[in-house]
């Protein structure tokens, strides 16, 4: 067994780690490589389910995740781009496969560990790689492995993996290579470190350490779309707050204020939009995101049904990818809003598919994180701030998904597909998000439960 749980312990670290910075293995090692080492993972998550054998509920699988890849697989037959579909198709279900794996076989409890120790090593190498840029290199850095021409003139700077900015505030970039991703990361990693400090379930100091640190590199990426994305959280973090402590009996006036307060906001926005930008360093066009979506909006337009086929992250090689969104010589890879990426890809149908899994995530974490949990005798359990995790990685998501797609890809995608999992899961078993236990000394054996049963994870491991 102690064997068993440092595989599924490393494994999981490293699954998780992999979506949220592949784009380090893709720069540090080059495509091939990142193939080796995301066939790793896909490998890892069979012999996981197939090690752990879990249960399978049929009730209990959200079946808007089976419609979408399913739309998306047969999407081939009907693509513009049959071949990049079918490469899009794997690289999505090998994602969805990775992420059921590692909810199915680790309690939630386990996988937020396992998130939070994934997020403390991009944070960490990100800081060391920006680090040694700044002291030993001076300058902007290439990949190792450049998939564009590199020749004596200036490239973009979105080419590089970093700009070396680090002694002079920012904007850093981190092993991740873009400022917005790893600013987003930063974001996961506050509301993770901050649930489990809140929870009790680390120790105090390096608790506060580690959000001092996720903060930190949130104000050195110096994105505007993530700062945006935090307000949006700690808005939703609130109104949860109110909505716990009023209990189900009163929580219609936090709807009906929680409504007029997105009908101000947008109204507030609409009328100073101009400042708004301004005051975040923006460009009247968002950055050129205008551009990119009225041609996204113009292709969606003549196949809106169904879409183009399914491609997940854009393929440069193909049409109309090749130049759909070019932008001062940086030729971009997603629509930069998930909805109408998705229109554009499977049209209205999977547009109704992907917001059924949105809106059911949404909908079963905020009810987990405001309903006090019950026991299976019914009895009501102390709620914890643990319970928040769910929800306010969601509302992260969502919020992201309106400037950005990431949400379709990788760690967004694995994020989704795993809270929409487990909170489906957790609808039909008297099972709440308890805090993990007491934070102990590193490798402390717990006792054995009374009835002999083993459990997954029988020691503690901060690492």
């Amino acid at each position: 067994m102690g064997t068993d749980r440092r595989w599924i312990t490393a494994y999981a670290t490293f699954a998780v780690f992999t979506l949220l910075a592949g784009q380090f293995w893709r720069n540090l090692l080059g495509w091939w490589g990142f193939g080796i080492v995301a066939g790793l993972v896909l490998i890892g998550a069979v012999v996981l389910l197939v090690q752990v054998r879990p249960k399978w509920i049929w009730r209990r699988v959200p079946k808007s995740t089976l419609v979408f890849v399913l739309l998306a697989t047969l999407s081939i037959a009907w693509s513009f781009y049959p071949g990049a579909s079918a490469l899009g198709v794997a690289i999505t279900l090998a994602t969805t496969l990775t992420a059921v794996s590692l909810v199915l076989c680790l309690s939630w409890t386990q996988f937020v560990r396992r998130l939070g120790a994934a997020l403390k090593w991009v944070l960490g190498l990100s800081l060391a790689f920006e680090l040694w840029v700044a002291i030993f290199v001076g300058g902007p850095v290439l990949p190792n492995f450049p998939d564009f021409e590199v020749t004596g003139e200036q490239l973009p700077m979105a080419f590089y993996w970093s700009r070396g900015l680090l002694f002079d505030g920012g904007p850093i970039e981190g092993i991740v290579a873009n400022r917005n991703l790893l600013g987003m990361i930063a974001l996961l990693a506050l509301i993770v470190f901050g649930a489990r400090l809140a929870a009790g379930s680390v120790r105090r100091f390096p608790g506060i350490a580690w959000i001092v640190v996720a903060g930190g590199v949130m104000a050195l990426t110096r994105s505007a779309t993530v700062l945006l994305v935090g307000v949006i959280v700690v808005v939703a973090f609130a109104f949860a707050l109110w909505a716990r402590r009023v209990g189900p009996d009163r929580r219609a006036r936090v709807y009906w204020t929680a409504a007029a307060s997105l009908a101000a906001s947008v109204a507030l926005v609409a009328v100073f939009w101009g400042r708004l930008l301004g005051a975040l360093g923006k460009s009247e066009d968002l950055t050129g995101r205008f551009d990119i979506w009225n041609s996204v909006i113009g292709l969606a337009a003549e196949r809106p049904w169904f879409g183009w086929g399914w491609v997940g992250y854009w393929v440069p090689w193909v049409e109309p990818f090749d130049d759909l969104a070019v932008r001062k010589g940086v030729t971009y890879l997603q629509a930069h809003n998930a909805w109408l990426d998705v229109w554009m890809q499977l049209g209205v149908i999977g547009l109704l598919a992907f917001a059924s899994i949105v809106i059911g995530a949404l909908w079963r974490s905020w009810f987990l994180a405001v309903d006090r949990p019950m026991d299976a005798a019914g009895q009501p359990l102390p709620h914890s701030a643990a319970a928040f995790v769910p929800l306010l990685l969601v509302v992260a998501l969502i919020g992201q998904g309106l400037a950005e797609s990431r949400i379709l890809v990788e760690s967004g995608w694995m994020l989704l597909i795993a809270v929409a999992w487990s909170t489906k899961w957790r609808q039909w078993e008297h099972e709440p998000l308890p805090a993990d236990p007491v934070p102990l000394p590193a490798r402390v054996a717990l006792p054995a439960p009374a009835d002999g049963t083993t459990r997954p994870f029988d020691t503690l491991d901060e690492r």
